[in-house]
């Protein structure tokens, strides 16, 4: 055992608030992962973990070794990376979590661009609509549109994006055109679907159920259900830019102020950020960081008003 291995299984048992987790991503067993945390402890003369049958939690002291644990190890994986290849290669996998429609259309592009930068570099891309836990599941950065909750996580706000009514041609030349948030409960509206909740359509003070004949949980399938003809949808900008510029969905109701949504990058908070993490913050900050983003720019549309 090497004096660095029962650090690392600390910092993983405390990340992940479970030695059976901490074993199995180390590859380690469970029993091996206990003992090098005890062999810890037993060598700083202090208790760090608190244990009990159904839980356990980090000490006083334990909190504290943890900061500067987390420090050394991120400042040996960034020594590494600058000694092995250079100070412009990076090593190691870059764990990235995002949402299926934003990611297939703008997160996958980057992280291609991305990988052709750093050849070395492993990258593991997970797409989906839930919400995960970064540190249980060991991702490095995610990307979240919307409104997030508190938690110990970093936010860094890449840029923002709009919500546009939108409906087919064929679909307007048979209902009409809306001119009013108010004319919209007249017509057949498509609605997102949150877990077993629709969501209303907000926009400042005023609040619209949208009634229709679909819903889902899936932006694509809403913007195609549109392009259809079957109703009017509210979507965000970056999932309707190409059909407008097409002219298989015509934007609706430019006067009414929409509402935005802000695109964030999330990360573990940590005294110092894996070279890594922050390169690729740039190249989004890079690509996406302009206001209004570049898919709204395609549409014409103006900057965002700032807030």
């Amino acid at each position: 055992m090497t004096q660095i291995e029962p650090i690392i299984a600390f910092v993983r048992v405390a990340e992940l608030k479970s030695y059976t987790r901490a074993a199995a991503s180390l590859a380690l067993s469970r029993t091996r992962v206990s003992r090098q945390v005890m062999a810890l402890e037993q060598t700083l003369g202090v208790r760090l973990i608190q244990r009990t049958t159904r839980r356990l939690h980090l000490t006083e002291a334990g909190e504290r070794y943890l900061r500067h644990a987390q420090a050394i190890l991120l400042a040996l994986d960034e020594a590494a990376a600058d000694v092995g290849s250079g100070a412009t290669e990076m090593r190691g996998r870059l764990r990235i979590n995002g949402p299926m429609s934003f990611g297939t259309r703008h997160l996958t592009p980057l992280v291609a661009r991305f990988m052709g930068m750093h050849p070395a570099l492993d990258v593991r891309l997970d797409l989906n609509d839930r919400r995960v836990d970064l540190l249980e599941e060991g991702f490095d950065l995610a990307i979240r549109i919307g409104s997030l909750p508190d938690s110990s996580l970093v936010a860094r706000r890449i840029t923002r994006c709009r919500m546009l009514f939108c409906a087919s041609p064929a679909y307007l030349e048979r209902h009409g055109t809306p001119a009013s948030l108010d004319d919209l409960k007249a017509h057949r509206c498509l609605r997102y679907r949150s877990g077993n909740v629709a969501g209303d359509w907000q926009l400042g003070d005023t609040i619209i159920s949208p009634q229709g004949p679909i819903e889902s949980n899936n932006g694509d399938v809403l913007t195609h259900a549109a392009e259809a003809g079957l109703g009017i949808a509210h979507q965000p900008s970056f999932l309707v830019t190409e059909s407008i510029i097409r002219g298989h969905l015509v934007a609706l109701l430019p006067e009414v102020p929409p509402s935005v949504l802000d695109i964030h990058a999330l990360y573990p908070a940590r005294h110092f950020l894996p070279l890594k993490v922050e390169r690729f913050i740039d190249l989004l900050v890079e690509a996406w960081g302009e206001n209004p983003p570049h898919w709204e720019t395609e549409m014409g549309l103006s900057p965002i008003a700032q807030k």
